[in-house]
């Protein structure tokens, strides 16, 4: 399928509407089981089965031979994690979970990080710093900006805290496939990139580690998945939304 994104007509963005509005409710649930001793794995399969229940499928379920449903991403993950049913949460630890459905072939993506429990300021800074990273890129959003100015106000966020945010992993076009062009990044130059067209999707979702932009690749096993963690050990935070690229600017369509 071709990655080159395509405007939507008005049938299309109601459907985008409404799976987004369904994965940011899948988002809301999985957020509500977050606390210690409950396993990764519990809350794939919550989602799983509300995923069902609302006649979608999950978009990451065998995806490149992706084996779960969700991505959960804990501490020094930078994403992809894959849910296990041995991993229990503790207090301090903090999780992204990662959220894509499919209904009516569109489809619509969305992450958070959460505490688990108590956690320590350094937790709380960095999760504060991705989610204001995010919103920072998402005020960019416009028809005819330039993805790059979309990375650029996020990289301004992380760095103002002292963090860093991983400059090859990013956000995507969105609609009736996963990934679609344009790749969104978190980083500059301002200016520079291709321009986003109105009436298509994108999302926007830096990535923001604690140390270091780099990370250490593992491949998961009987996939063509990799997943990311940071260098030494430290905390890696995200958040992501589904935006509508429209006329006059932009609609967050995954709000939680």
């Amino acid at each position: 399928m071709s990655r080159k994104p395509k405007k939507m007509t008005l049938d299309e963005i109601k459907k985008m509407e409404a799976v987004c509005r369904l994965a940011a409710e899948a988002l809301q649930l999985a957020g509500k089981m977050v606390k210690p001793g409950v396993t990764s794995q519990e809350i794939n399969d919550a989602v799983h089965e509300f995923t069902l229940s609302k006649g979608c499928l999950s978009a990451p379920l065998n995806y490149h031979g992706f084996p779960k449903s969700i991505c959960t991403s804990i501490n020094d993950v930078v994403c992809h994690g894959v849910p296990q049913e041995g991993e229990t949460l503790v207090d301090g630890d903090i999780i992204n979970v990662d959220v894509t459905l499919i209904k009516e072939g569109f489809f619509g993506d969305t992450s958070r990080t959460f505490f688990v429990g108590d956690v320590s300021d350094e937790a709380k800074r960095i999760t504060q710093a991705a989610q204001e990273s995010m919103y920072a890129g998402i005020d960019q959003v416009k028809a005819k900006a330039r993805t790059h100015d979309i990375g650029f106000a996020s990289e301004k966020v992380a760095k103002s805290y002292g963090y860093f945010p991983v400059r090859d992993i990013g956000g995507h076009g969105i609609g009736k496939a996963f990934h679609l062009d344009p790749f969104v990044p978190a980083i500059g130059p301002k200016g520079t990139g291709p321009r986003i067209m109105e009436n298509t999707c994108l999302t926007v979702e830096p990535m923001i580690n604690a140390t270091s932009h780099r990370y250490e690749t593992f491949q998961i096993p009987n996939s063509n998945i990799t997943y990311f963690r940071t260098l030494d050990g430290s905390l890696s935070a995200q958040f992501e939304h589904t935006i509508l690229v429209t006329s006059d600017g932009r609609h967050v369509l995954t709000e939680w």
